[in-house]
């Protein structure tokens, strides 16, 4: 048995219920790693782009990254990875808790699924057995119930990852929801409708395999030093979460407000932040598999005239996105919504979009009551966002007609000249940070993989004062001057495209770990001495670039790395009021770096240099 990984995949196609295992080398384990990165390289190789999303020839793949369910800090990410259904290109949704740790015990590093069941399945699979199960009395509940039915069915022992009525519906925002009402989602993309396409409700996993570690003691050692270092430094995120960072980032210029319109928020933000969280709403903490950081929290209480929420607390994303994009200043309104989504299976990111964007849309007398069968949406409004998440997530009304899909395709369907309130990058709704109070964003969005995805790069984290020596970042860049952020872009892309191969979070970043130390666990984990720094960033190029090559031969080139038309207008009011990024300047000197063409596709010389040359 290999040193980190297990070495093996399981394959089943659904049409046919052939279940087999698919084995990995060595090598491709070393070039790619495992998670998105191993996804990665079987997806390119097996690309067909005549293949549609919700196809059942188009592949579903959840990997482990190589450190899960290992020791390491963190280490308790899996990629689901797939053609996206709301952008048509490249899609990872990477998710944490305690499920991907939970298959990684099966003795698989991952699931490779193909094809389509006739009737509603679950899979079961333990280190002992794998088993197609029916799934027609799951069929039609939302995540809550369907983990609670499934963890009866099969013990408390079990660990489950599920969708709801979204994914179900085949929804462009459908999510895929583990552990219950913890509710950690693979969020982005659509990835819960890649799930439903094939009729597949759940995955249950139990086990008891261990991952061998080539010098455990070794790696021990390094991690007494190294964990106290990453919860000093990351404190405050274990006290609040993330919703705690949000009054900092409304003093940035960064906060989304008003379908991205307005640039000041200070008093209501506070209404609705993870300290607010605290003093009323909070329940209890709880921490991700193998995590020191604990920022989860579950919340407890009741907006009136609608009923009780229990479940996930409302994370920076929300309070951003259903918060302040909707202008809706009531905790106990957003922990219901956010509730909802986790339950339907639907991204909170993309939801507090949509939302907002038919908010601004109704004010502006683009739909009137009459196409909305007498809802009056109105911001901030409780029965408007009710109304539209239970619409979205039913695929019924007004927003199963328009909204479901996300704001580009909804802009697309509206018309009326709606696409200039929509505000995504490839199709990919944006999540909660303002590419004009930090410019090096714009250039990230421009060019991440997915779409609007913010990380992929996480250049804003260096504006705030987050260190990263290793790479020579000690000093806060002007978050408002384009100069340097090419290399910024760069760099940190290149960093931050390892972390979900390796299954690692990405608050590792806060809590002060660089790639140096990255690199010496990989060395301690699989025993691949020497493995330096260097040999991490090129590998996090070669994924990157890989990604890229992937979205080229779907059709992606320069044309799509740009920003909406809304965040090239700046902002009236905030720090960055004024701001407008100057993207195409920061554009060609990155497109430089990278060695891709004006085109915007990868070198012939740099990926031979990345060992990309021998991919088909």
């Amino acid at each position: 048995m290999p040193a980190g990984y297990h070495g093996n995949i399981l394959s089943i196609d659904l049409t046919s219920k052939k279940i087999t295992k698919k084995e990995i080398s060595r090598n491709d384990v070393q070039k790619f790693f495992l998670g998105s990165g191993m996804a990665a390289k079987i997806l390119y190789d097996d690309l067909d782009p005549s293949t549609g999303p919700l196809d059942p020839e188009n592949p579903l793949l959840f990997l482990a990254g190589l450190f899960t369910g290992t020791m390491i800090p963190t280490a308790c990410k899996l990629s689901a990875c797939a053609k996206s259904p709301l952008t048509g290109i490249w899609n990872e949704a990477t998710v944490g808790g305690h499920w991907p740790s939970a298959l990684r015990s099966t003795g698989y590093d991952g699931i490779m699924l193909t094809g389509k069941s006739e009737k509603p399945v679950y899979l079961f699979i333990s280190d002992e057995k794998t088993e197609i199960r029916p799934a027609e009395h799951l069929w039609g509940k939302d995540t809550y119930e369907t983990d609670e039915i499934l963890t009866k069915e099969n013990g408390n022992g079990v660990r489950i990852a599920c969708i709801g009525q979204a994914g179900e519906n085949l929804s462009g925002i459908a999510s895929i929801a583990c552990d219950g009402i913890i509710s950690r989602q693979a969020g982005r993309g659509g990835i819960g409708a890649n799930m439903g396409s094939k009729n597949l409700k759940a995955i249950v996993c139990s086990g008891k395999k261990r991952i061998e570690i080539a010098d455990a003691d070794g790696l021990r050692e390094l991690l007494k030093t190294e964990i106290p270092k990453i919860k000093e430094n990351t404190k405050a995120l274990h006290e609040f979460g993330t919703g705690g960072g949000a009054p900092a980032v409304e003093a940035f210029g960064d906060l989304p407000i008003k379908n991205w319109l307005l640039g000041e928020w200070k008093e209501d933000i506070q209404k609705i932040s993870g300290q607010r969280v605290r003093e009323t709403v909070f329940e209890k903490h709880y921490a991700c598999y193998s995590c020191p950081i604990g920022c989860g929290k579950i919340v407890k209480g009741e907006l009136s005239g609608y009923g009780n929420f229990h479940g996930r607390y409302p994370e920076y994303e929300s309070v951003s996105l259903l918060g302040s994009n909707c202008l809706n200043n009531d905790l106990n309104l957003l922990c219901y919504c956010v509730e909802l989504c986790n339950r339907y299976g639907m991204d909170v990111i993309s939801a507090g979009n949509v939302l907002a964007f038919a908010m601004e849309c109704f004010e502006k007398g683009k739909i009137t009551k009459k196409d909305t069968d007498g809802l009056e949406i109105k911001w901030g409004d409780a029965k408007t966002m009710v109304t539209l998440l239970h619409q979205i997530g039913k695929r019924e009304g007004f927003g199963g007609k328009y909204l479901i899909d996300g704001v580009v395709k909804a802009a697309g369907r509206l018309g009326k000249n709606t696409i200039e309130y929509a505000v995504a990058t490839k199709g990919l709704d944006y999540p909660g940070h303002d590419p004009r109070g930090h410019v090096s964003m714009a250039l990230n969005y421009a060019t991440a993989v997915r779409g609007g995805c913010h990380l992929e790069g996480l250049t804003y984290f260096l504006d705030r004062g987050v260190k990263c020596p290793d790479l020579n970042y000690t000093t806060p860049p002007n978050q408002f001057d384009e100069n340097g952020k090419p290399k910024i872009v760069f760099d940190l892309q290149n960093f931050l495209s390892v972390f979900n191969p390796l299954g690692l979070c990405k608050f590792l970043f806060l809590g002060g770990v660089g790639p140096k130390m990255i690199a010496l666990w990989i060395e301690k984990a699989c025993g691949w001495t020497p493995f330096t720094m260097e040999d991490l960033l090129k590998t996090g190029e070669r994924l990157f670039n890989l990604k890229r090559l992937y979205n080229v031969r779907l059709g992606i080139s320069s044309r799509d790395d740009k920003l909406p038309k809304r965040l090239l207008t700046a902002k009236p009011d905030g720090k960055a009021k004024g701001i407008v990024p100057q993207l195409d300047k920061m554009l060609s000197e990155y497109y430089q770096l990278r060695d891709w063409s004006e085109e915007g596709t990868p070198g012939t010389a740099r990926l031979k240099e990345l060992a990309l040359d021998i991919l088909k």
